[in-house]
Formats: C-alpha cells, structure tokens, sequence
C-alpha cells in the first residue's frame, strides 16, 4: 500500500521513475482514491471520488497482461509475463500521478502468491514504477470481492453463494445476510484453479471435449467437502440461497446472452443468469473452436482461449449449486478497496469527527513506512 511520487535511490536524473513525467491535475483540491487489482490474468485500476454512500468513478484501466502464465507449472513469473504487466503498471502509475490521488491501495492476488518470484517482482515494481503493490492472502480477496458486490446481494435471502473465478485461483464464499446488518462470511475456500492455469493444465492448445469433462470432474470433487461442512444444496432446495458471480467468466455470458456488439458494463453488472441459459451457452462455447469463439464481439481473441476452462468451472459450480438463476456482478476487488476507502477518508476529512479518530483513520489511509517522505497518501 502506498505510492512513490519521487524516483527511487539509484535512478539517474535521466532515468526518472515513470510517477515523475505524468501530467498532474490541476483540481489538486480534490482527496481522490484508487485501487489496483493485479490478479494471474488482467492488471485493473479504477480511480474514484469518495461520497458518503460509497463512491463516484473518475477513471480506469483494465488490461490482459497474463502474469499468471506457466507459473502452474513453473512455480515462476515468466519473464514476458512481468514485462507486459510492468507496460501495464506505468499506465496506471501515470494515471494516479495525473489524478493526483490522495488516498490508494494496491493489491496482488494469485499469481504472486503462488510464485517463488512474487516478492522480488514487486520489489521490481516499486523501485522502476513507484507503485507499491502488497500480495494478499485468499481469504481477504475473498471479503474485498464481498464488500464490493454487496449491493448487488438480495437480503431477502437468508444466505448467499458467491464466487469468483479468477485467472489462476477461484474464490467462494459463504455468506450470511441481513436485512439490517452487512453480509458475514461465514467460510471461504479457495480452489487452486483459474482460467489460465487450466487452460495450460488441459489445453493442447483446445480443450477437448473429454479434458473438459475431467476438468469438470476436478472442480466437483474440490468444492464437494465445502458443500458437506455447509449443507448448502439443501438451503437452496428451500429458497433460502442467492448465487452471486464476479469475473470475467459470468461477465462474458452475459455478454453472450444479451449479443452485445461492444461490451457495456452498464448492462452486464446486476443482471441475471438463469441456469438454463448458462448450460446452453457454455454447450455452445465449448463445442466451437478458437474461431468461432473469437468471432464473438464481447469474447475476442484475446478471451477465447481462456473462455472453455472458465465455462467448466461455471457448470462445475451449477450443477453442484443448482439455483434458479445467477446475479452478475462485473465489480469485486476493486470495488471494495474503493469502499473501505472511501470510509475512512471521508471519516478523515469530516471536521465533526474527533481528532484523535482522525489521527487513526489517517494512520490506516497513509502507510507507516511511507511518511517520511512526500509518497502516495503523504500530502
């Protein structure tokens, strides 16, 4: 957490850190925040207004950079895979820089946790880009994902299933709700099985239609101990259960369903999946090779080799968790970074507040190790 806006040590005058040459804002008055999700498939950034019900987006960024390839196998970051995800990250450092932003968290997920070179590659990041990314464990990406698609849950449930399938982990949760209480996670698990690492694991390069059954088969037998700790098919038998999904997995159905030309995160976030519609157009998905998959306007040829593995870890979770239908939600890390945020700074800045609360919320927004210099946060 945290953020550089001066080179660091060792950077000639020649070769400034990328935070140095973007262009600032000239509304400096404004206590913008941001948050950064650097997950196993994509690198995405949003940047927001804080208001006292959450948040208004200013901007963002979202872009495939695959960090996670290979290291199923490898147990490392490629060296391709860290040097389009460093193209990324000065994107996004030049944003904050041009924004800026008071206030951030960034984040990395799966494929730092699960990489032997995790750490270095971020120690890397900082020194060259300035951005300070910390690696979170799964259980906290679990509840950022929640606090994120909260408003999405329907409290007229007593439980929700969420899930989250990812480029090289998923993530579900299990959620108690209320009508007057935020959602509680009661259990987590998270399953070491993404769209890019299965898609490695089983592709050659497709995924046929037998890798797919076993695929399948692999993701049953991982969340079944889940289902039998909870009991969760017989909730749902009984009304009592919501599924939510986040991701670009559940997103791109949708997307199918609706047969969007370009994809509109204004249609897709909140809408809804009934099961039959899942297995018809996963069916379709799965049959159809890398051409006729990337011929459709909201998958690309940039998704559709990962589409098949994450199609097997949607009817793997449906056919487990047979609901009537699925909510969307094209939101989830970010989102939640920007919610705590959010919070806190406008606790930070509320001048009602007591001030010894202030000097704690400001503890939490700027990190320890950062105030000694004028970093991200710092002002």
């Amino acid at each position: 957490m945290g953020f550089k806006k001066r080179p660091a040590k060792g950077h000639s005058r020649n070769k400034r850190s990328l935070l140095t040459r973007g262009l600032r804002s000239k509304n400096r008055t404004e206590n913008l925040i941001a948050a950064l999700d650097l997950g196993s498939n994509n690198c995405r950034l949003l940047i927001a207004r804080p208001k006292k019900n959450g948040f208004k987006i200013v901007d963002g960024f979202s872009k495939i950079v695959r960090l996670g390839e290979s290291v199923s196998s490898s147990r490392e970051l490629s060296s391709s895979a860290m040097e389009r995800t460093i193209k990324a990250l000065s994107v996004c450092a030049e944003l904050i820089v041009k924004y800026d932003v008071k206030y951030g968290r960034y984040v990395a997920t799966e494929a730092c946790r699960a990489s032997i070179n995790g750490e270095k590659f971020l120690s890397r990041v900082e020194k060259e880009i300035g951005i300070t990314l910390e690696i979170i464990p799964s259980h906290e990406e679990a509840e950022l994902t929640l606090i994120g698609c909260r408003t999405l849950l329907d409290n007229s449930c007593a439980y929700a299933l969420v899930f989250d399938v990812g480029g090289g982990s998923t993530e579900i949760s299990w959620v108690r709700l209320g009508s007057n209480v935020n959602p509680e996670i009661i259990d987590t698990i998270s399953l070491p099985y993404g769209v890019v690492n299965l898609t490695e694991t089983y592709g050659t390069p497709e995924i046929s239609s037998k890798q797919y059954e076993i695929l399948v088969g692999l993701i049953k037998n991982s969340i079944e101990p889940f289902e039998k700790k909870h009991s969760i098919k017989t909730k749902i038998k009984a009304g009592k259960v919501s599924m939510l999904g986040t991701a670009g997995t559940v997103t791109t159905i949708a997307a199918v369903q609706m047969g969007l030309k370009f994809y509109d995160r204004a249609l897709i976030d909140g809408s809804w999946l009934d099961l039959s519609s899942i297995r018809n157009i996963c069916e379709n998905l799965v049959n159809s090779n890398f051409v006729k998959r990337a011929s459709y306007p909201c998958i690309g040829k940039n998704r559709a080799e990962l589409v098949v593995a994450g199609c097997g870890i949607l009817k793997a979770i449906c056919e487990t968790w047979q609901a009537s239908r699925l909510r969307v939600a094209d939101r989830g890390v970010r989102e939640g970074i920007l919610t705590k945020l959010s919070e806190l700074a406008i606790a930070l800045e509320d001048t009602s507040v007591n001030k010894s609360y202030q000097c704690s919320v400001a503890q939490l927004l700027v990190p320890k190790t950062k105030r000694q210099n004028r970093k991200h946060g710092s002002k």
